[in-house]
C-alpha cells in the first residue's frame, strides 16, 4: 500500500557557493563554482517522500516572483501535489545561501521570506488533505503556530505526525511536542531540546527518554555518517548503521532521510528499523551528489543501490 504523506514547510531556492574552506573574519577568499537548485527543508522532505514512492502533497508559501515559479516546477516535476502551495505578495520566495567546502561539509544562511507568511489559515484550507494522509511532516523553517495547528488536525484524524526540530530551537511549545508522534532530531538538535549531550548509546537513550516525557511516542536521533538511533515509548530501541560512501555535498541528507522514511514506515512503527535502513540508503545516495533537489534519489535508484550492495 502506498503511503499518503503531507509535508507542510519551507520552499527555498538554494545558491550553492563552492569554497575551499570557510573564510576567517575580514578575509577575502576566492570561490570556485556556484550553482542554483530547489531546496528548503520542507520541500526537500516532500520531494524525498515523493521520489521514494509516497503519494505526496505539499502545503507552503512562495512569493510572486521567478523563484516561486521555479520552486513549483521543481516540485511538480517530482510528482508532488502543490495545490496548497499559495502565493503571497508580502514577501519574496525563501532563499538559502550554502557555503560548501572541499570536504563536502556546508554552512547555510537562510532568508525565510514567504515561508514566514504561512499561517493557520493555510492549515484550515488544507484540512481535508491532512485528514486523508497517513503521515504529516513539518520542520522549524515555518512558524511553530502553523506546525501545531496542522498536527492538531492530524491527531483529530488519526494521522501520524513527524516533527523534524530543525533548525534547532531551544524554546519549543510543550503543546507541539505533545502532538508529535515521531520526533527526528540530529544529535545537536537533540541536545538543544533535552540538554543531553549525545556521545554514546546511554546518552541517546537518556535523550530519547526525555523526549518521550515531553510527549513523543517515537524518537529517531540521526548521527550523520554513523547512522541513526531509534527509541519508542514502549522501550524498543536500537541503532541502524549508515552506509559508507564518499560524501561530496551533505546538503539535504537529513531531509532525504525523513522523506524516504515516511514513504516506507508503517503507522504503527512496526517496521521502524527497516524503514530507517531504507532512509539511510537514500541519504547515502544524496550525499554523493551536488545540490538539494537534484541530489535526492528516486525509488528505482534506491532499490538499485540496495541490490548492488547485497
Amino acid at each position: 500500500m502506498t503511503n499518503r504523506v503531507t509535508v507542510i514547510g519551507s520552499l527555498n531556492v538554494d545558491t550553492i557557493l563552492e569554497i575551499p574552506r570557510l573564510p576567517k573574519p575580514g578575509e577575502t577568499l576566492a570561490m570556485g563554482d556556484q550553482s542554483f537548485a530547489g531546496g528548503g527543508k520542507g520541500s526537500n522532505q516532500g520531494i524525498a517522500a515523493g521520489r521514494a514512492g509516497a503519494d505526496t502533497h505539499f502545503i507552503g508559501k512562495i512569493g510572486d516572483d521567478a523563484n516561486g515559479k521555479f520552486m513549483v516546477k521543481s516540485m511538480t516535476d517530482s510528482g508532488i501535489n502543490v495545490d496548497q502551495v499559495t502565493v503571497t505578495k508580502e514577501a519574496k520566495t525563501g532563499q538559502a545561501f550554502i557555503l560548501l567546502d572541499k570536504n563536502g561539509q556546508n554552512s547555510i544562511l537562510v532568508y525565510g521570506g514567504a515561508n514566514q507568511v504561512l499561517s493557520t489559515k493555510d492549515v484550515d484550507n488544507a484540512k481535508d488533505i491532512i485528514a486523508n494522509s497517513d503521515f504529516i511532516i513539518t520542520q522549524f523553517e515555518t512558524p511553530l503556530t502553523v506546525a501545531e495547528a496542522a498536527f492538531k488536525v492530524a491527531k483529530d484524524n488519526n494521522v501520524v505526525t513527524i516533527l523534524n526540530p530543525a533548525p534547532a530551537q531551544e524554546a519549543i511549545p510543550a503543546s507541539l511536542l505533545a502532538v508529535s508522534d515521531l520526533v527526528v532530531p540530529n544529535e545537536t538538535e537533540c541536545q538543544t531540546l533535552t540538554g543531553v549531550e549525545i556521545t554514546d548509546e546511554a546518552s541517546m537513550i537518556k535523550g530519547a527518554e526525555k523526549l518521550h516525557a515531553m510527549g513523543a511516542k517515537g524518537v529517531i536521533i540521526t548521527v550523520g555518517s554513523k547512522g541513526a538511533f531509534y527509541h519508542t515509548a514502549d522501550g524498543n530501541y536500537g541503532f541502524v548503521d549508515a552506509f559508507k560512501v564518499k560524501a561530496v555535498d551533505t546538503t539535504a541528507a537529513g531531509d532525504t532521510f525523513i522523506g524516504a522514511l515516511s514513504s516506507q514506515l508503517k503507522p504503527d512503527f512496526s517496521n521502524l528499523a527497516e524503514a530507517i535502513r531504507f532512509a539511510n540508503r537514500a541519504s547515502s545516495i544524496t550525499v554523493q551528489r551536488m545540490g538539494a533537489h537534484p541530489s535526492i534519489p528516486t525509488l528505482a535508484e534506491i532499490e538499485a543501490a540496495e541490490k548492488a550492495n547485497k
